[in-house]
Formats: C-alpha cells, structure tokens, sequence
C-alpha cells in the first residue's frame, strides 16, 4: 500500500451541524467518538444551502456560478465540461478514485445512457472523473438494506482490492444521510423517530406539534446515519488503514427545515466537517477557523503531493492543520439561485456579521418543495409566504446568532452595510455573476417542471 494517504470522504445529504458533537441534542455516538478521536471544524460553512451547487462546490473548489452548477443536477443544472473535478486531480497524481453510493453534481456530457440504468449512472460517475465506480442501487430497493447500509455493505466487499494495489486511493461514499421526505419508505428505510415531546427545538424555529413531529423523524435518520458510520470506522480499524487513511464526515447543507436548507441563513450555510487519522490529525482538536467548502478540493490536492490549482475559489488548509503558517479567511461567500424554484440571492458572513443581498420581490423565507411538503412546511406557511422579503439583511452575529432580527435599516449599522455590500458587489463582479445581468432563465427541464406545476395548481 502506498505510502501517501487514502482519503475516504463520506458525505450525507440535508445534515447541517445536526450531531451531537456539534450540540444538537440527538444521539450521535458514533459522529461524536470519531469527533473526539480526531479533529473538529467549528466554522465550516457550505457556498449554497442546496444539493448539487454545495457539492460541485467541494468538486470543483469554485463556486456554484462559476462552475455552472446554480441549481440541481436532476432539473437540469450542470458543472461545465471545461470545468476540472477532483477526482481527475487526483488521478493525475496517481490516485485510484472511486464512487460508492450517490452524487449529486453531475457535469455536462455528449450524450449517453439513461442515468436511470446501471450503464446511464457508470457514465455519469466516469464524467466526473473516477476511474471505478460502485453501485448500489441494485441493494437500495431491497427492504433490509437501507442506502447507508448498502453502502457499508459494497465498501466492506471492495476496500481489500483497494488495500491491495500500490496506488492510493480516494473512496467518496454518498449517502442519502437525512433527506426527505421523512416517513418515505422507497430506499428500504428503518429508523425509528424520536417521539416529538423530546426533541428539542432549535431557537429559530416555531414550537410548534408539526415541527416537534419533523424533528422527531429527523433524529431517526441522523440516528441511522451515525450507526453506519460507526461501522464503517470500525470497518477501518480492523482492516488497519486509519494509519495511513485521512477519514472525513461531512454533508453538504442544513437540515431540510423551514429557514435552513435554501436560505442564506447559518442553519442553511453550516456543516459539519470531521476528520481522523491515527498519528497525524487526532486528539479531539476543535477548529474555530472561518472555511468554506470550496477550500475542502484543494485541501486533498495538497494532501494528495500535488499543489492546488491557480484560479480555485478556494485554498487549502492543510497548513491550519498542520501548524504551519496559514491566514485566516476574513469572510467567506455564499449564494443561491435555483433549488426547486427560482431563489437568487448573495451573501457574504465574517466573524461577526452576515449580510444577505436578496433578488426581486419574494416570499420572506423560501422553502424548498421537500420541507413545504412535510409536516412542518403548512405549519409555518403564514409566517414565510404572507410576507415580503426585504431586499437587503444583516444580522449581527454575536448578539443574535440565529438572525432573528434584521438591522439592514439600522442607522447604527450604515457602516457595516456599506462595508459588505461593497464586498458582495465587488465578488459579483470579479467573478461575472450572471445575476449583474438580469434574471438568469431557468434550463429546460426545469422550465418544464414549473409549467407543470403551474397547470396542476390551477
């Protein structure tokens, strides 16, 4: 086996900072031992409170409108061609690179299979660069594997094949972690939700019965989730390879809650991003460093012997976790255009502050077809639809972290607003934000699906 380090990078979907370890109040035992075994990033943060723009992000190390992908991949939504992945980066540099499970940050491609047959998905995971890829949709169907589950299931049958070859190797395992809809059985799902009257609510959400029954489903997702990823580091032990394998658990945006997934807000933008490696990155450090999710591709590239790209939005800090010299990000950026529905706006969060740049006029919270679908959805529909949204936010982060109050308006505030509207402004523009041009139209699937929706409506 070679001598630089594996990367095993497991990524669920709609997860947030929902550990644990990260002060949820849901048994996370296993996200929460691998925590303390290795290290932990406080202040990580994802470019887009949505599936495909959050991933192409991690893919690529740039962000959504400058790799192409601003909405999902299944409405239409691509990474341009010219645009390099990192699995290709990696190969370049002598790794073996594999899909197991899920993506969802397809890149454009001339033609091929259905990406509903075995061939369409080997294709699409290929275009993304990776030189193996391992299904699992032949297990997902099958009521006693669930998705997670079928993933552990085709690692544990592959990972000595990987052992075996000189090369190193990168695995990214893709897991439905805890997306909706909740109480949808079709992936074979067994979890067992906690009973509303336990959880607890978090501050910038209505204690309300609908939203205690959601958060109830929630934890028995998070709670499957953190079973197979107990057994998949336990997988690791026994087989010896954490000496030499960089493990990473992360997701790629908010839960899938009214005022997180889909919003620039903190609950939406904050991730989770955990790593173990026995003798190098252990010992239960906790990392309060502002990052973004662009600076995860260059951070392996690094790690990998290569040297990060010029022209990446992101930068490494593999030296933050190495003690070596490193600056501190300021701010970082954040945006969204498409999820379900048109949605643009751009943000920007420092330490202190986050100011958000809305589009036309809109409802005050977006919520994505999944959460206004669930039970929680209906339950806040008159506090997010019956209001307009205001057409510039900020909110001031140490003295009301979960943005309750707007001071956009505030005389006090001028100052500040000016100061990261400017930066927003002055990002749009380095970066040929395809909003400084007007509405950006929608693809044509997704133009269809509105359509559709519009005649089905009424």
């Amino acid at each position: 086996m070679s001598a630089r380090p594996n990367i095993i990078h497991l990524i669920s979907h709609d997860m947030g900072r929902y550990l644990g370890c990260y002060g949820r109040k849901v048994a996370t035992p296993n996200y929460d031992r691998i925590a303390a075994m290795g290290v932990r990033f406080s202040n990580y943060f994802c470019t887009a409170a949505s599936c495909s723009p959050s991933r192409g992000s991690i893919a690529t190390g740039l962000y959504p409108h400058n790799n192409g992908l601003i909405g999902l991949g299944h409405i239409g939504w691509r990474v341009r061609r010219e645009v390099k992945m990192l699995p290709e980066y990696l190969n370049e540099l002598g790794y073996e690179t594999c899909l197991i499970g899920g993506h969802h940050e397809p890149r454009e491609m001339a033609g091929g299979p259905d990406k509903g047959t075995a061939d369409g998905r080997t294709a699409i995971a290929k275009g993304l660069g990776y030189r193996h890829f391992i299904d699992t949709a032949d297990l997902t169907p099958v009521p006693k594997y669930n998705y997670i589950g079928a993933c552990h299931r085709k690692l544990t049958e592959h990972i000595d094949g990987f052992m075996a070859g000189e090369s190193p190797f990168y695995i990214n395992i893709g897991t439905p972690g805890a997306h909706r809809a909740y109480t949808d059985n079709r992936y074979g799902i067994l979890f067992e939700p906690d009973a509303p009257e336990q959880v607890e609510v978090p501050p910038y959400l209505p204690d309300r019965q609908a939203i205690r029954q959601d958060l109830g489903y929630l934890h028995g997702f998070v709670k499957r989730e953190d079973e197979y990823v107990g057994k998949i580091f336990d997988l690791l032990e026994e087989k010896r390879l954490l000496e030499n394998t960089l493990f990473v658990l992360t997701t790629d945006h908010g839960i899938a809650m009214p005022r997180a997934k889909g919003t620039s807000y903190d609950p939406g933008l904050g991730t989770f991003l955990i790593m173990y490696m026995k003798g190098r990155f252990e010992g239960g450090k906790v990392y309060d460093e502002l990052l973004s999710n662009v600076d995860l591709m260059p951070t392996y590239v690094e790690l990998a012997g290569g040297r990060a790209p010029g022209g990446l939005d992101g930068r490494s800090f593999l030296p933050l976790m190495e003690g070596r010299a490193y600056e501190t990000r300021g701010d970082i950026f954040a945006e969204m255009t498409y999820h379900d529905e048109y949605n643009p706006m751009r943000a920007v969060r420092t330490e202190r502050f986050k100011y958000v740049r809305n589009f036309g006029r809109r409802p005050k919270v977006y919520l994505p077809l999944d959460v206004f679908s669930g039970a929680s959805g209906p339950a806040v529909f008159e506090d997010c639809y019956f209001y307009l949204r205001d057409g510039e936010e900020l909110y001031d982060l140490a003295a009301d972290p979960w943005e309750q109050r707007n001071l956009a308006s505030s005389p006090e505030h001028a100052g500040v607003v000016a100061d990261l509207r400017g930066r927003v402004r002055a990002w749009m523009e380095a970066t040929d934000d395809p909003l400084l041009r007007g509405d950006v139209p929608p693809t044509e699937q997704q133009r269809h699906r509105q359509e559709t929706a519009r005649h089905n409506n009424g």
